[in-house]
């Protein structure tokens, strides 16, 4: 498609509809730990940090596609192997200032994952300075490799008060939410092409049998 009918407003709401679906709609998240290898303790032959430093998590909205969950048998016991592919908002890690790198980990529920691969995808249009996202291969990283107790939500069988998701906080370009700051910013908003959304973002309640977003939360 050609650039003069494909303008940066064009871009703009591309950018912001996906943002609506990531971040409004889908609620899904990851949890983002960058190695701090300055101060990780590297082992002098094999090179690799047995007891790794994280800078604190960075929670990242992104849609997640659930690899499924595989077991080995070797002479050592059983080996558990699983890949998730979570697809990230290029232009919502320029607003929060992340630079996702390989080698670095994430979690999702109650299990942590090693970024494989962090690959930029989909040019907007052929136009090669504008992408969609950042699509990450994340593969399973045994326990004990990462000495952190997971943030929910993680399972229904576990205890942890935030083990399942009861609130959902929407983000619609503010600041701030019920949640606390979003870092979250709509580009056609910020241009004054659109004026701001006269609802503010929604808090949406579930207690397991009801929902706020139904008005049946009485």
């Amino acid at each position: 498609m050609a650039r003069l009918f494909i303008t940066p407003r064009e871009i703009d709401f591309i950018s912001d509809i996906t943002k609506e679906l990531v971040k409004d709609v889908a609620g899904q998240r990851i949890y983002y730990y960058r190695v701090r290898e300055e101060y990780s303790n590297t082992h002098d032959v094999y090179l690799e940090a047995t007891e790794k430093v994280f800078d604190p998590p960075i929670e990242l909205e992104a849609f997640v596609e659930w690899g499924e969950v595989q077991h080995k048998t070797t002479n050592f016991g059983v080996d558990t192997t699983n890949i998730v592919t979570v697809y990230l908002h290029f232009r919502d890690m320029l607003d929060k200032d992340v630079v996702i790198r390989t080698g670095d980990y994430f979690s999702y529920g109650a299990s942590f994952y090693e970024i494989s691969q962090a690959i930029p995808i989909s040019k907007i249009f052929g136009q090669v300075e504008h992408v969609t996202g950042m699509k990450l291969i994340g593969q399973y990283a045994r326990k004990g490799l990462v000495d952190k107790i997971p943030i929910g939500p993680t399972s229904e069988e576990d205890t942890d008060a935030d083990a399942v998701q009861k609130e959902f906080n929407q983000q619609r370009g503010f600041s701030e939410n019920a949640a606390g700051p979003t870092n979250d910013k709509r580009q056609l908003v910020a241009n004054g092409t659109l004026d701001r959304p006269i609802g503010g973002p929604q808090n949406v309640l579930h207690d397991g049998v009801s929902s706020s977003f139904y008005g049946d939360d009485s």
